[in-house]
């Protein structure tokens, strides 16, 4: 074989690079590629469709400084709470941008190599990937206005001198889907006269050019930096907008698709254990594309489980999540999906196009309102504005139903979200204030001006301790959940690539059959989605009759197969044969 030859890893990358750069030597940017990357061309691929999670997999999503104290910076302090308390709940930490920022809580970088001297620096963040997996946020497809990357943009010199995407005024972007109501294109006074630069999100936020090799050689040296200090698993923000073309809808375009088996391509090489996440908060039949053939996303957010779950526990009729998970295809060895139901952001609508009709989406906007909830907008190409999200915190959106508005039953069908999210196919996240109960945060939201803000609530750890160690729904909430996600993290049933049908037992009770890879263990997972008590026989679940059942959630054990069950207002079972206990 001959040495000089490139390897097998240098010709796939140039494949890639071929595709996306076709005016360039693609051979000679790949090996500029490994160089910038320290990659060796020889490196062992990994092994394709290994899962690199289990049952035991479960997310905290936390912004760096959500945890506050005198004594110590906020990433000290967040490391510190979640070793004491969540080390038998949680295996893995999503930290949201902790760089220094702009605006938009962290989603306008200024600098990708700091850690936000407010927040700690990069030992704090390593120590936590020594205790958990951290996921990073990859801000792809933009950075701030105050980056030394734009000041260079607008001085014209090097790095940043040719980062930023420009477009004519006059070109045709009639079809460009938004997800904001600002102005695309903002104009910029730069050493070579006015441009209009691209501006996906918001003024601040201006989206580079990946046009531009050097942009992506740029954050290979940014992605190999957060790789050499522990991270493993990266979530690709907004990355749907990546690669823009004037005449087209500027979203999930092919050349994205490519950059993204591009950089899993390098990632997984230099690190066989990581993984890819892609949020591409769309339709649910345009999410499920960045699985590619499994060489894209590790794991897709599930983005239509929020506005579905909650409309389904406020409406208390499950109809619509139950045709949604029908349809969902099982994810192939490998891959598999990152269930939510809060997060930093709002509760989105678009994934629910096709899947609710434009009444039923107006009433949830309108039982959210009442609540306390706000709604932010997006423009279409039509030039219209239209809902985009719903801004409240959980605790708050599920504070009662449709029908008769807020009632007694708001930390019952608080928990029950919760056990579907932590019972369906995918690895569980948790954003941190779905632990705590915590309520919206209209204070914030007056101070900032930004309806996110309601969700963004700032914890100071005395108040917090506080909190928990009183008679208080934060203490209820904090107890109950730690006890359900450390059941769920013993179950084989549960492993997010074990097998998973939906049942069907009305539009009152929403229940499926999890069955762990091995088929040893069966678990079915029945919930009363309704503010009524709902009864359903055992027989309709078809149990093994040689099998000993139990509901892992109550403890009950049951003999008697055809024994007839009553569930109270959004009480549910996880009922299995072999059962495994958590450590105490």
């Amino acid at each position: 074989m001959d040495s000089s030859a490139p390897s097998h890893l240098e010709q796939r990358l140039t494949g890639h690079l071929q595709t996306l750069y076709p005016k360039l030597d693609a051979s000679e940017l790949a090996r500029n590629c490994l160089t910038t990357f320290h990659l060796d061309a020889n490196s062992e691929p990994p092994r394709p469709h290994k899962n690199l999670w289990d049952q035991s997999d479960i997310m905290l999503i936390t912004y760096a400084d959500t945890l506050r104290s005198e004594e110590s910076t906020p990433l000290e302090t967040l490391h510190k709470f979640v070793k004491n308390n969540l080390s038998e709940s949680i295996s893995a930490v999503h930290l949201l941008p902790f760089f220094p920022y702009s605006s938009d809580d962290g989603f306008s970088v200024m600098d990708y190599t700091t850690v936000n001297p407010s927040s700690g620096d990069w030992t704090n963040i390593s120590n936590i990937t020594k205790d958990f997996k951290v996921m990073g946020d990859l801000v792809i497809n933009h950075c701030s206005s105050r980056s030394m990357w734009f000041e260079n943009y607008k001085a014209g010199v090097s790095p940043g001198a040719e980062y930023f995407y420009e477009t004519a005024p006059q070109s045709d972007l009639s079809n460009v889907v938004r997800p904001r109501t600002s102005p695309l294109l903002r104009e910029v006074q730069t050493k070579n006269g006015i441009k209009h630069v691209w501006c996906t999100f918001s003024h601040d936020q201006i989206d580079l050019n990946f046009e531009n090799p050097e942009v992506l050689l740029e954050f290979l040296r940014i992605i190999r930096l957060y790789l050499e200090k522990g991270i493993r698993w990266f979530r690709l923000d907004a990355v749907a907008f990546l690669w823009k073309t004037p005449g087209t809808n500027c979203i999930n375009l092919p050349n994205t698709h490519e950059m993204i088996r591009l950089l899993r391509l390098m990632i997984e090489h230099w690190a066989p254990d990581s993984v890819i996440i892609t949020e591409t908060n769309i339709p649910n039949r345009e999410n499920l594309t960045y699985f590619g053939n499994a060489n894209e996303a590790h794991l897709i957010y599930n983005f239509s489980l929020p506005p579905l779950l909650i409309n389904t526990l406020v409406t208390g009729n499950c109809s619509h999540l139950k045709s949604w998970l029908m349809g969902m295809p099982p994810a192939q060895q490998g891959t598999t999906y990152l269930n939510f139901v809060a997060s930093h952001d709002g509760i989105g609508l678009r994934p629910t196009e096709g899947l609710l009709s434009e009444w039923e989406i107006d009433t949830l906007i309108g039982t959210m309102k009442k609540f306390g909830g706000k709604v932010s907008s997006r423009t279409t190409p039509e030039g219209e504005a239209k809902p985009y999200e719903i801004n409240i915190s959980l605790w708050n959106a599920l504070s009662g139903s449709v029908l008769h508005g807020p009632d007694q039953w708001q930390f019952a069908r608080f928990l029950c979200a919760a056990g579907v999210q932590m019972a369906l196919e995918g690895v569980p996240a948790f954003y941190i204030h779905s632990l705590f109960g915590t309520e919206n945060d209209h204070e914030r939201v007056s101070n900032t001006g930004q309806f996110r803000s309601i969700n963004r609530h700032i914890w100071q750890m005395e108040e917090l301790e506080h909190a928990l160690n009183t008679n208080t729904h934060h203490k209820k909430v904090f107890e109950a959940m730690s006890r359900l996600m450390k059941i769920r993290r013993a179950q084989a049933a549960f492993h997010p690539n074990a097998t998973q049908y939906v049942l069907h037992m009305g539009d009152e009770l929403f229940a499926f059959w999890r069955q762990s890879i091995d088929r040893r263990q069966s678990l079915f997972a029945v919930y009363n989605i309704s503010d009524q008590p709902q009864t359903f026989n055992l027989s309709e679940l078809n149990l093994i009759a040689t099998e000993d059942w139990t509901d892992l959630v109550s403890d009950q054990r049951y003999e008697d197969q055809m024994a007839q069950v009553t569930l109270m207002p959004y009480q549910f079972m996880w009922l299995a044969n072999k059962t495994t206990r958590p450590k105490d």
